[in-house]
């Protein structure tokens, strides 16, 4: 392997590691962070540029390349956004027809999930589901779903 397809690469694989976290900062970070990260990822792509035109890559070598760097990459950099997510509190408020609300209790109660419930609501139940995480959110949609319940989340926030 020639040195040049090594140093391909490697920039090819940090542009698009950097170029993930560039667009994760630009929605979840601050002026700053949005800015470094996005400074470094058209810095780091202008010397790809020159790489890319080299004659002593081959076109299928550098296609072959981006697609792996891009597959590794931008996999690797979600894998650890999700790790490093951390779980917040959620607030599921439900409607269902006034014949599943034993149903929806039981089920609750079953998998240890906090609620609180208002009846005959005409002709349904009010729901307020407290999720502390994902998997507990994905339980409580699977309720609402089995139940023919409509539901609405918010992720609650603390006052100062």
């Amino acid at each position: 392997m020639n040195e040049t397809l090594l140093i391909f690469i490697g920039c090819t694989f940090a542009n698009v590691v950097i170029s993930t976290i560039k667009s994760v900062m630009t929605i979840k970070g601050g002026k700053f962070a949005a800015a470094f990260w996005n400074a470094l990822s058209y810095g780091l792509y202008s010397y790809i540029v020159i790489l890319t035109a080299s004659a002593s890559i081959s076109t299928l070598d550098k296609v072959l390349v981006t697609i792996g760097c891009n597959l590794i990459g931008v996999f690797g950099v979600k894998l650890v956004e999700e790790k490093m997510r951390k779980d917040r509190l959620w607030k599921f408020e439900i409607t269902v027809p006034k014949d599943y609300t034993s149903n929806m209790i039981n089920d609750l109660q079953f998998e240890h999930i906090p609620f609180n419930y208002i009846e005959n609501i005409g002709k349904y139940t009010i729901f307020n589901v407290y999720s502390a995480n994902q998997k507990q959110s994905t339980i409580i949609k699977q309720f609402a779903e089995a139940c023919h319940g409509k539901a609405f989340a918010s992720e609650t926030t603390l006052a100062p």
